[in-house]
Parts: C-alpha cells; sequence; structure tokens
C-alpha cells in the first residue's frame, strides 16, 4: 500500500508528514516472518513504490544498519536493529509485564493458550502470549499477526472502538475485502451485539476452520492503545459450550482484575 501524504477524511495535504520516512517504513513492512530476501523489484510490487524510490530507500536503509545485502543474489534482508526497535516497543509496554501472571494463571487452569494482542493496520499483532499444559495448541508466537476481521481478538477490538472509529476501520476493511465485506460485515455486527450484551467476542472456526477462541477487549485509561485478550484452541478442546460456560467468564474476570491494578 503506497504511504499516503494526505490526512484520513481530508483532500488537504498534511504538512506534518513526512512522505520520506513513510516510504522507508513501508519498505520495512514488506517483509514477511518467513525470514526471506527481497530484492528491489520485490519491494516496488509489495510497496507500490517506483523502482527507482525503493532503490535509493533500500541503499539508505542498508546504510543505517536496518538492512543487510547480499551481493551474491542482490536481495535484501531484516539486520538486528529492526529487532532491537520491537524490543524496545514491547519493553515500554507497562501493562504487558502487569498483564503476563493473570494470563499465565489462567493458561495453567485452562491448558490453553492465553494471549495479548493490539491492532496492527488490518490485523492485530501478538504482544504477550503465556502457553497452557495441552500440547495440542495453535502455534501463534509474539509479533506474529492474525486477521483483524475474522477472528475473535480482531472483532474485540472492532467492538471497544468509538462509532467514529469504527465508521473509518469499516471504509478500510470494505475496500480491503472487496465482495466479501458484505458477509464479514454482518458476522462483525454480531461480535458487537455479543460484547455490548456479553462482555466478549467469539469465532468459531471463521478465522480458521477446527479453531474457535474468545476475547475481551481493555481500553486503557491513559489512552494508550487497545489491547484484546483471548484464549482459545482446537475444537475438539475447545467447544462452543466450554468457551462460553468457562473460558469466556475467566476471560472477562482475568481482564477485569489486570484493568483494576492498571489504572
Amino acid at each position: 500500500m503506497r504511504p499516503r501524504k494526505e490526512q484520513a477524511g481530508t483532500d488537504a495535504p498534511d504538512r506534518d508528514f513526512v512522505v520520506a520516512l513513510a516510504r522507508g517504513l513501508e519498505v520495512l513492512r514488506a517483509f514477511g516472518r518467513e525470514g526471506e530476501a527481497l530484492g528491489n523489484k520485490d519491494f516496488a510490487e509489495r510497496t507500490g513504490l517506483s523502482k527507482s524510490t525503493v532503490s535509493r530507500l533500500t541503499y539508505t536503509l542498508h546504510k543505517l544498519g536496518y538492512l543487510s545485502y547480499s551481493p551474491s543474489i542482490a536481495r535484501y534482508q531484516l539486520a538486528p536493529p529492526v529487532l532491537s526497535l520491537g524490543f524496545s516497543c514491547l519493553a515500554g509496554m507497562p501493562l504487558r509485564q502487569l498483564a503476563k501472571p493473570y494470563m499465565q494463571q489462567m493458561a495453567d487452569s485452562t491448558g490453553l493458550p492465553v494471549a495479548m494482542a493490539s491492532r496492527d493496520r488490518l490485523a492485530m499483532v501478538y504482544l504477550e502470549r503465556c502457553r497452557g499444559a495441552n500440547p495440542v495448541t495453535i502455534a501463534i508466537d509474539i509479533g506474529e499477526h492474525i486477521k483483524l476481521a475474522t477472528s475473535s481478538t480482531g472483532r474485540a477490538h472492532i467492538a471497544a472502538l468509538t462509532e467514529k472509529e469504527r465508521e473509518d476501520l469499516f471504509a478500510e476493511l470494505s475496500a480491503h475485502e472487496g465482495p466479501k465485506w458484505p458477509d464479514i460485515r454482518v458476522a462483525i455486527d454480531d461480535a458487537i451485539r455479543m460484547h455490548a450484551e456479553r462482555g466478549y467476542c467469539m469465532s468459531i472456526g471463521e478465522w480458521k476452520p477446527g479453531v474457535n477462541a474468545v476475547a475481551v477487549p481493555l481500553r486503557p485509561r491513559n489512552e494508550t492503545p487497545i489491547v484484546v485478550f483471548n484464549c482459545g484452541g482446537p475444537d475438539q478442546y475447545v467447544s462452543r459450550k466450554r468457551l462460553t460456560e468457562e473460558i469466556a467468564p475467566q476471560l472477562k474476570d482475568m481482564v477485569r482484575r489486570i484493568a483494576a491494578v492498571a489504572s
């Protein structure tokens, strides 16, 4: 996606917006999680930037140490300084440190993984994860992304938004999902109602077939981004009945306790 110079919802240019910086960050975001190596052509295709612009950006990022370069294959990879930025972000989140003991307690009680996530564009990124004793779980680690529109975690995030925030996000999701959006929107509206009535959102095989999960959002009072806590797993261990009768009440209670100590 090409970086935008305009402010959302206006046609006037934002004079404080540094386009060159935004484009450089788009190049860094072009990498997947597979440790892949990318050439300038790959960056151009993934970002929508011109090859000449990409060439200058990758050269600069390489010089600054954020990209490593292999002359034999003419491709770049992320370098360790990028990783340090991620660790600095996590270390600067006191809520993550506060929540972890409560998350581990629930993971031990249910035998299932309990995770904490926040929004990253049209996905949710995992910030913390505590494992339970059950060996059959979904392999998602810190830093991984899951889809916003169909996961319980993403739906819980949406449920915690204001009406205006939802309108802006729905416009993005509609453009991204295309013909699938009307059906996805119906499921999201159902999740918003579920949150209003029960205090949580669920995904029953919608994010991934055979995987069920429940999620509860927390909107910190200090105006930091919304975080969402979720718990789930394969449907042979996590039925809808277990989600609603056992796991959801525990998750809601856990989030209430975290909110109390974080306030």
